[in-house]
């Protein structure tokens, strides 16, 4: 199957043509003849399955069928000012050789420069729920005439508490409207807002095929919560990284790896929510076109980047949440490509890896690096031989502390009282 053989636009296929694509994902394939056909849509799909084209295309289809107006007519919602921006980008790619207007609000930057392209008008709005509030507010927009609502990454605006947002923006729409919504998980708090919101809609779901647990190659390493550093600059030495994506979960310890690792031969940068937008685009634009070589971010700054050719996909830290391990390395080995998943784990840690690990359905292989003494798990270190010698319990028990202990020193052995007789 063509994007030709879709139904769409003529001007569409040949902007998907520029862009160097001609068959589309199995997502795309399922959705857009729906969205064409005017109906309530449900896709359960992953970044990286091509969604964002699934519902972009088909709308820009049925914007340009339809009356110009100097109010927005298609609304899409997302989670983050990235997402925003670049589906922003791809919005102008695809809609090149329509004479469409798109604009892009969200939050840390000014409002009067959105609010003089709002009034110039537009036929499509990406917004974050948030910014779009807040020009509804000062009634420098009018949704009224809206005709199709794209809610990208659904579950995402409901982890980071948009979901009340969300219900306000729905209750100014009109009642006669599409809805399209695309998340990769249906948790409760979004099956309600569906139920809410459409009507009969149709529910298209995409198998991961190429998952990130069948697809990538993931390692472990175990290490004192005090020597990742050293092992990651070590990683980082390796000659076959290339764009590599280290996730931490704070802040500070992104802005730490940054002064850490300023003086190696990598060019690194961090992304995360105390940066500046203009300083968040600049970096993502760095590491979209090479200039820079290793990007650290937060898992929330990280939202809706989707930058194709990452080969390793670092967790600094482990996620608290299991599924959040799958998102990020679900950023390396896209579209065919190959793509490496390094995490480095640290004693305390150990309840996160033994989550994800149940989640993936395996134990991920560990790994070790020279330098750097492996810390023994509960069930012994991996011996080379195909026999290994028997343990005796109190190696076994020594071998499960010293995981336990963050400075790897082995507790004094506990003392047994005799019962008297």
């Amino acid at each position: 199957m063509k994007f030709a053989s879709l139904g769409l636009r003529p001007e569409l296929v040949r902007a998907v043509s520029d862009a160097g694509y001609s068959i589309p994902t199995p997502v795309q394939q399922r959705a857009i003849p729906v969205a064409l056909d005017g109906g309530d849509l449900i896709a359960c799909a992953q970044t990286g399955t091509g969604k964002t084209a699934a519902f972009l295309l088909p709308t820009l289809h049925c914007l340009a069928a339809g009356r110009p107006s100097r109010h927005p007519r298609g609304l899409i919602l997302t989670p983050t000012r990235e997402l925003a921006a670049q589906v922003g980008g791809m919005a102008a790619a695809y809609g090149a050789h329509l004479r469409l207007r798109s604009a892009v609000i969200f939050g840390g930057v000014g409002m009067e420069p959105q609010t003089r392209c709002l009034r110039s008008g537009l036929d499509l709005l990406i917004a974050t729920p948030g910014r779009l509030l807040d020009h509804l507010r000062r009634k420098q927009v009018h949704l009224g005439q809206i005709e199709v609502v794209i809610f990208d990454e659904a579950d995402r605006m409901l982890d980071m508490g948009f979901l009340p947002d969300v219900r306000r923006v729905i209750g100014v729409l009109p009642a006669k409207r599409q809805n399209l919504f695309f998340s990769a998980t249906m948790p409760d708090e979004i099956e309600d807002l569906i139920r809410r919101t459409t009507n009969d809609p149709t529910l298209v779901e995409v198998t991961r095929r190429a998952s990130p647990v069948s697809a990538i190659e993931q390692v472990v390493y175990l290490v004192a919560m005090t020597r990742k550093k050293e092992l990651l600059a070590s990683l980082l030495k390796k000659p076959d990284l290339g764009q590599t994506l280290v996730f931490t979960r704070t802040k500070a310890r992104a802005n730490q790896l940054v002064r850490y690792l300023e003086h190696s031969e990598r060019r690194v940068i961090a992304i995360h929510g105390n940066k500046s937008q203009s300083a968040r685009t600049r970096a993502l634009n760095g590491f979209r076109c090479g200039r820079i070589d290793t990007l650290i971010a937060t898992d929330i700054a990280a939202r809706g980047i989707d930058v194709d050719g990452i080969s390793h996909v670092v967790n600094f830290d482990l996620p608290n949440v299991p599924e959040d391990y799958v998102h990020r390395i679900g950023r390396t080995a896209r579209a065919g490509a190959s793509g490496s998943a390094v995490s480095l784990v640290a004693p305390e840690e150990r309840p996160q890896l033994a989550a994800i690990e149940r989640l993936v359905g395996k134990v991920i292989p560990r790994g070790t690096i020279a330098g750097f003494s492996v810390v023994a798990e509960e069930t012994g270190l991996r011996r080379t031989s195909s026999r290994s010698p028997r343990r005796t319990r109190s190696e076994s028990v020594a071998g499960q502390a010293s995981f336990d202990r963050a400075d790897g020193r082995r507790p004094r052995p506990r003392r047994r009282r005799r019962r008297a007789a």
